[in-house]
């Protein structure tokens, strides 16, 4: 037998941190962003009709992902496979045959709907209504603030107007929280409204009147299993063009200008009654929907700790097709939420190739439904269908990718111990976490970590981030004004990949970290949502 040369200390370090670093790059994402390229433009692509909840383009899109997941290794945590069932009933509101009038002194005026007014088919709105309407600010009850807009007014048989945003000064998670749908009808229904009319201000916004209007026309679903009908008691939900307020305030004392200057200067709003009243008329068809959630499952390796779950979340539903738009009738989402689900595929195969696995058990969800109200993760995060517990969401929905990667934003950072692995995460990728840029809109509430953190589970929520000021924020802005819920979110459009590929070893590294904490991931004691871990 030869002789083996012998190494010295330095040498075996050196050869050591070789082998170290060689796997460490042999589980990164390719630099350039290809791979992850390449699951978007399959994702986003005409073929996929725009992958509306329980359509045959969604169905083609839960089997690419589950075909991909069984590549990756991961194993099926669904029901007899990847695929979770999720059972709706879909909802249109029939426009030719309904109507809204306003009604004031006995003379009715007939609103256009899409133009001055909508109902909104997120309630099942009761076949006729009539009640008087009252201003009621924010419509907001929040204890801890010591706020109540609704204390002093009689709001039995009433419709609530109110403005859908939130005062400036409140926490911007808290703030979201509070201007849920389930959370502020609660208060309202509590208070006796039978209905709700919503007011918009520009500062609020995401997208203009036209877009978010056309909205309406696509048919909104609902759980069909039993425990997640939040809105009993709510006959009518009206959404109101900001451009028309100013009539529902005639008579009363105050006007619309009013009531936009002093939120504009965060000056208390009045509340009062108007002097009009509504009168609508709602023809509604319903259908039962089939659709799915894709759960897939990579075991972890410590004995105890794999009992616990940290979920990868992205959400695969987007808006189908509207064939009322002859020039380009498919809403492909290559950002929303294509570009989420891409980057759930590319971490699923990252960790699932890693020479060592995580020690908790990493659970990846592509789920359905998120554009009708987030429901496919509601459905996941209240019946789960992996065994264990689940102790972390980490979601990403429209990332946006859009600009060079310097930062990144974590809505909901601060609430939990999932600072420590994501603060790591970041300083490791050499990237900023900067503080919610736009928290009056709502991002917090609005995407799948929302359903996890009402079912008492810590979550987090990741995209790209930009100063204030920045021409990047320009390029946020420009892309919401024309590209948000519209056809043009295709693959047409300026990406940039290497960034998003970056983003991609980014979370998939906090998620590891997390995976691995010694201890499970926990609300802050001074954090407003450790109250729904209580609750469980």
């Amino acid at each position: 037998m030869a002789t083996q040369p012998r190494l010295n200390k330095y040498a075996v370090v050196t050869f050591l941190f070789a082998i170290a670093a060689t796997k460490a790059a042999s589980n990164k994402i390719p630099d350039d962003g290809a791979s992850w390229w390449s699951h978007v433009a399959t994702l986003a692509d005409d073929g996929m009709e725009g992958r509306n909840a329980g359509s045959p383009g969604h169905h083609r899109a839960a089997k690419y992902i589950a075909d991909k997941f069984k590549q990756a290794g991961l194993k099926p945590g669904g029901v007899g496979g990847y695929l979770q069932p999720v059972a709706f009933n879909s909802l249109r509101i029939v426009e030719e045959e309904s109507s809204l009038e306003l009604v004031r002194d006995g003379v009715a005026t007939k609103l256009t709907l899409g133009k001055e007014a909508y109902m909104s088919s997120r309630v099942r709105p009761a076949p006729t209504v009539e009640a008087p309407m009252v201003f009621v600010a924010y419509g907001l009850q929040i204890p801890e603030f010591k706020r109540d807009d609704l204390a002093g007014l009689d709001l039995k048989g009433k419709i609530a107007v109110y403005l859908s945003t939130g005062p400036p000064g409140l926490p911007g998670a808290i703030s979201a929280h509070s201007q849920s749908a389930a959370e502020r009808w609660k208060s309202l229904k509590a208070a006796g409204a039978v209905g709700s009319a919503a007011l918009s201000v520009a500062s609020a916004e995401s997208v203009g009147w036209a877009r978010a209007s056309q909205a309406r026309l696509q048919p909104s679903m609902y759980l069909t299993a039993p425990g997640f009908n939040d809105q009993v008691g709510h006959n009518i939900a009206i959404t109101i063009n900001r451009d028309y307020s100013e009539i529902f305030f005639d008579g009363s004392g105050h006007t619309w200008a009013e009531i936009t200057a002093a939120h504009r200067d965060g000056k208390p709003l009045p509340t009062f009654p108007l002097t009009c009243s509504i009168r609508a008329k709602a023809k509604t068809e319903t259908k039962p929907v089939k659709s799915e959630n894709v759960i897939a499952v990579l075991q972890g390796t410590d004995p105890r700790l794999r009992k616990e779950i940290v979920v990868l979340s992205a959400h695969m539903d987007h808006l189908g097709v509207n064939p009322a738009l002859k020039d380009d009738p498919i809403f492909n989402g290559a950002m929303d939420n294509a570009s989420g689900v891409a980057a759930l595929l590319e971490i699923a195969s990252r960790l699932g190739s890693a020479p060592s696995r995580p020690k908790r058990t990493v659970v990846f969800a592509a789920v359905t439904g998120e554009e009708k109200g987030l429901l496919g993760s509601r459905y996941f995060a209240n019946h789960p269908s992996v065994k264990g517990t689940i102790v972390a969401d980490l979601n990403m929905d429209m990332f946006m990718p859009i600009h060079k990667l310097e930062s990144v934003v974590v809505l909901g950072i601060e609430e939990s111990t999932l600072a420590d692995a994501i603060g790591q995460s970041a300083r490791e990728a050499g990237l900023k976490i900067l503080p919610d840029p736009a928290p009056q809109q709502r991002r917090f509430i609005r995407s799948d970590q929302y359903s996890f953190i009402m079912a008492g589970i810590p979550s987090a929520a990741f995209k790209f981030g930009y100063e204030k000021g920045s021409p990047e924020e320009k390029l946020q802005a420009e892309w919401l004004a024309k590209r948000y819920h519209a056809p043009s979110d295709d693959l047409s459009q300026p990406v940039d990949k290497p960034g998003a590929a970056r983003f991609c070893d980014f979370l998939g590294r906090a998620a590891e970290l997390v995976a691995n904490q010694p201890e499970r991931p926990r609300w802050r004691e001074e954090s407003f949502f450790k109250r729904f871990e209580r609750r469980k």
